[in-house]
């Protein structure tokens, strides 16, 4: 992991804005991040050594604005702090540690994901940067998905998916599925080693609801099944009385 080197005199989070300002103007840059956070927290449930910031700002200088990724993962800082309570902005010279993976979603209006978001978060040093553009990577001449890694101090574009980040211990990928009710289409999922998913809290719901109708299901298969049989010895008892025959002596 990168170790941030703090500046002089840094400032804290209160004293700076939360954000950076630029409210998103896309919904699904509000789904993906929501789906991704509530997942990892599934995936890692015993783990309190990460934090991951949705629409967050980052800051790396106090002299400078803050950059707000659409998301942004950080291992090896606590997930909660006792003391200071929840985050409102991550801090680089604070918190040490500077995020290893960070997701920008394209929108209608570009906002230099290629070009000087790019620079930059190669510049703090961030190993993955994942570009998720579903609706406009023909206008901008790219992939609806890509994942760069930071090598010799550039962005290189991994092959395959999901690509799988070993300093972070997940793979990212895009996968067609349904989630929140909406039709069909493509959302980021986090994936194991294997390349297997990790399953997303609506997926998680739905196979324990069928999970719980399957048993239901047995049990009532079950139930049935036993009143037939004592339906069909009541039956018997009462035709062997009907001949005179004491069920007792038999």
């Amino acid at each position: 992991m990168v170790q941030y080197k703090p500046p002089i005199s840094p400032s804290t989070e209160t004293d700076l804005p939360e954000t950076d300002n630029f409210p998103v103007d896309n919904e699904l840059q509000i789904l993906i991040p929501t789906l991704l956070r509530a997942t990892l927290a599934l995936a890692w449930p015993d783990r309190m050594d990460w934090f991951f910031g949705i629409n967050l700002g980052l800051y790396y200088d106090p002299t400078k604005p803050a950059i707000g990724p659409d998301a942004f993962l950080s291992i090896g800082v606590p997930r909660y702090r006792p003391e200071q309570g929840l985050r409102l902005s991550y801090l680089l010279w604070q918190e040490g540690i500077t995020p290893q993976w960070v997701l920008e979603i394209v929108s209608k209006t570009p906002g230099q994901e290629y070009d000087a978001k790019m620079e930059l978060y190669a510049e703090l040093g961030i190993l993955y940067y994942t570009i998720f553009n579903p609706d406009y990577w023909q206008r901008d001449q790219h992939q609806p998905f890509e994942v760069y890694r930071l090598i010799d101090g550039c962005y290189r574009l991994q092959a395959n998916t999901p690509i799988w980040m070993p300093e972070v211990g997940l793979g990212i990928g895009m996968a067609a599925g349904t989630q929140e009710g909406l039709p069909l289409r493509n959302w980021l999922y986090w994936y194991d080693e294997q390349g297997q998913p990790y399953p997303a809290p609506e997926n998680v719901i739905a196979m324990e609801r069928a999970r719980t109708a399957h048993e239901r299901q047995l049990r009532q298969q079950a139930e049935n099944e036993a009143n037939q049989e004592r339906m069909l010895r009541e039956d018997l008892l009462k035709k062997l009385r009907e001949r005179g025959i004491d069920p007792e002596t038999l």
